[in-house]
């Protein structure tokens, strides 16, 4: 811009009109004057050319001039390590190799290029300092997750990747955040397998084993996405309890052990009892089966006596049930220990059991003593 008074030139020359006298106090800079700036450029363009060129021809050559420019463009150069990709209103035509190229310029056609070998990395839970000798800062918000059993822990990982497929890449993922996307898929990967482990063999013996799974489960999520990155890696940097839940995360070990401890208790117990219950159940069951068997055998002799009873029924019925009548008032009377005296049997007394039964006679009733007389005296 040009400032205003004094006649000093402004850094297009000086202006065909100048700028009328000094300023007054506390006005500002004046805006140029456009009209006078063009009028300058076209004198200053005739000038240094022929006369005339301004013209039919010269507008021919100033239009071949912007063409020849704009077909210049159109020049690209791709690198060894990568993949060219020419587009054509927007639709891919072609991959191109290492070397220089050529495609029609924009709006046309368009190129960009790939570096297929690049190692990227994008960081977890921490962002890493700016030098060597400076100290990384922790992203709490990335880095706490809970684990399997009920835990919470302080993880942080890098994931590293690569451009595998140049047009699925360029037409999936938006460039711009592509470090974005995987940042997130790589979080979301490791929370899943976190959640499915315990603390301690996070913090000890399943770091290669979790590594691997979150590798595995990154690739699955991109390759449904079709984003054309491959997952190289998955280092897990620093895993420890937050300081806030170390007393509780101390009590929760100690309840765990405790609670081994009562499961290991209860599993003896029951090796002990199951098999005492198994053989009592098992005698049991025997004893049942000899009573059953038992209980067979005897109900089938009573019914063949009794069937044998009624054959002699059929004989002799009289015979038959006296003998009947005596068996069962023998059987009735056989436990008693009486002795049963008959008035009418003069004396006879028949002892039961019948086996110990003593016939006697019965005794005679003493005499009455002699009344002796006396006299008075």
């Amino acid at each position: 811009m040009n400032e205003s008074g004094g006649g000093q030139p402004g850094p297009w020359g000086r202006s065909p009109n100048p700028a009328p006298g000094p300023k007054s106090p506390g006005s500002g800079m004046r805006p140029p004057d456009f009209e006078s700036l063009l009028r300058k450029f076209r004198d200053d363009l005739q000038r240094y050319l022929p006369a005339g060129f301004l013209g039919k021809r010269g507008a021919w050559a100033v239009g071949t001039l912007a063409v020849l420019v704009w077909l210049a463009l159109g020049f690209y150069t791709v690198n060894p390590q990568e993949q060219g990709l020419e587009l054509r209103f927007g639709a891919f035509v072609q991959h191109t190799g290492p070397g220089t190229h050529y495609h029609l310029p924009w709006p046309i056609e368009s190129a960009y290029t790939a570096n297929l070998e690049k190692r990227n990395q994008v960081d977890i839970g921490f962002k890493p300092a700016a030098d060597a000798a400076g100290q990384s800062e922790d992203k709490p918000e990335e880095s706490y997750m809970l684990t399997g059993d009920d835990n919470i822990v302080a993880l942080q990982f890098s994931a590293f990747w690569r451009i595998k497929d140049a047009n699925a890449y360029f037409f999936n993922v938006d460039r711009g955040k592509s470090e974005d996307v995987v940042k997130a898929v790589a979080e979301s990967a490791m929370r899943e397998v976190v959640g499915q482990e315990k603390l301690e063999p996070i913090m000890t013996s399943h770091r290669e084993l979790i590594q691997d799974r979150v590798q595995r489960g990154m690739q699955a999520i991109l390759d449904s996405y079709n984003a054309g990155i491959e997952v190289t890696g998955v280092k897990m940097q620093k895993v420890e309890t937050p300081s806030q839940v170390v007393s509780a995360n101390n009590d929760v070990q100690a309840a765990l052990a405790d609670q081994d401890k009562k499961r290991d208790e209860a599993e003896v117990y029951a090796a002990t009892v199951v098999p005492e219950a198994n053989g009592e159940a098992a005698r049991i069951v025997k004893e049942a089966e000899a009573y059953r068997a038992q209980a067979i055998s005897l109900g089938d002799g009573e019914a063949k006596r009794f069937l044998s009873v009624y054959q002699e029924y059929k004989k002799a019925p009289e015979v038959t049930r006296r003998r009947i009548y005596l068996e069962t008032m023998t059987a009735v009377l056989k436990p008693l220990n009486k002795i049963i005296v008959d008035d009418d049997a003069h004396g006879v007394s028949l002892q039961l059991p019948p086996q110990t039964a003593i016939l006697s006679q019965k005794p005679a009733k003493p005499a009455a003593p002699a009344k002796s007389g006396g006299s008075k005296k």
